[in-house]
Formats: C-alpha cells, sequence, structure tokens
C-alpha cells in the first residue's frame, strides 16, 4: 500500500507553540493527504450514517437527514501519527454527542467503519462530552473526497488516523478490538501527548 502526500511543508516549532504540539510533532501550512488505498466517491443519494451493535434500536440517518441534525462549528489543532501538525482547522459537522443523544447502551468501545473498507476503534468516551464529531465542511467549503468527504470522524485529541475519511458508521462493542491501521502494529489509543504511536509505546 503506497501514501500519497501533497503539500507536506514542515518547520521548526517555536516557544509561542510549544504548548499546543506534542512531542515529536512538527508543524505543516498544507493539509498532507495520506490514504491506504483508493478514494472512494461515494454518491450523496447513497450515502447513509449508522450506529449499530450493542444498541437495542440501530440509528441511521440519509444524507439529507444528516445536514439536517443540528451543526457545529469547530477549531481544533490535528496531529497526525507521521508527525506533522496543523493548527487551527476549521470544520463544520454535527456533534457525536447529538448522534449518540439517546442511545442506552453498555458498550466501551466503538469500530468506526467507512467506504473502502477501513475501521478504527476508539472508547466510546472519547466520542463524548464535545471530544469528537462527524465533519463534513472545511474552511467553510464541502470536505473534499481526499480529506475523508463527503464525511470523515473528527477526533482531535487523538493521532489523525483514528479521525476515520469516508465514515459511514459505529459499531458499539462490549470489547476493545484493533481497527485496520491497529492491527498492522498501531497503537490500540493513540495519545498524541504520550507518543503512542505503535503498540510498544
Amino acid at each position: 500500500m503506497a501514501f500519497v502526500t501533497r503539500g507536506f511543508h514542515g518547520r521548526q516549532r517555536d516557544s509561542a507553540e510549544a504548548g499546543r504540539l506534542p512531542p515529536g510533532q512538527y508543524i505543516v501550512s498544507g493539509f498532507p493527504v495520506l490514504s491506504a488505498g483508493p478514494t472512494p466517491h461515494t454518491a450523496l443519494s447513497k450515502w447513509s450514517f449508522s450506529i449499530e451493535g450493542e444498541i437495542d434500536t440501530p440509528k441511521r440517518w440519509t444524507w439529507d437527514e444528516f445536514q439536517a441534525l443540528p451543526k457545529e462549528n469547530i477549531t481544533k489543532d490535528i496531529h497526525c501519527v507521521t508527525k506533522w501538525s496543523k493548527f487551527d482547522t476549521m470544520w463544520e459537522g454535527v456533534s457525536l454527542d447529538t448522534l449518540l443523544d439517546g442511545v442506552d447502551t453498555a458498550a466501551e468501545y466503538v469500530m468506526a467503519f467507512s467506504d473502502g473498507g477501513y475501521t478504527t476503534n476508539i472508547p466510546l468516551e472519547d466520542l463524548r462530552d464535545g471530544k469528537a464529531w462527524v465533519a463534513y465542511q472545511y474552511n467553510g467549503e464541502p470536505l473534499e473526497a481526499e480529506h475523508g468527504g463527503p464525511a470523515r470522524l473528527l477526533v482531535p485529541h487523538l493521532y489523525f488516523w483514528k479521525s476515520a475519511k469516508w465514515v459511514r458508521g459505529l459499531r458499539l462493542m462490549m470489547d476493545d478490538e484493533p481497527g485496520f491501521w491497529e492491527m498492522y502494529g498501531y497503537h490500540m489509543y493513540g495519545d498524541p501527548w504520550r507518543e503512542q504511536r505503535y503498540s510498544g509505546d
């Protein structure tokens, strides 16, 4: 599997950035594109988002239904496991608090699943309390397919591979399971501040 990278320009941190930049990271001005495999292109008429698994009644939204949900503007720093960081990225999307509202589950973990077969695991508590969104706009424009459009998961406090591109749903799970990159040795959690890049970190 090959990575495709564009706009990959780094610079050293300065003292004003030090408190925002996790160890081992550097700032980029562009937005690098890193994907394992080809970019999916899903027609909005065929797009849906689901919550399933350990839940009494699964939830599902079409694109139009999803667009009608309360939206939020989000400005967050993001940190890639390949060591680039980008400050003050601006998104629009739906909070996971909105999507999980009314969900009664004993599950403690989630597997996000995407077009193209990508998956990644996340503790459910890391998606609640204003920590995560499903984003469909970036910098005021519809999210481009190369960056995960029409919609991607946004979990900015974890390494960016946890913010699954082309996301189509969440499977609620009782037990933690590795997703795509986790099966290849990436860390099961992925905290940038603890440099949890790989399974032994």
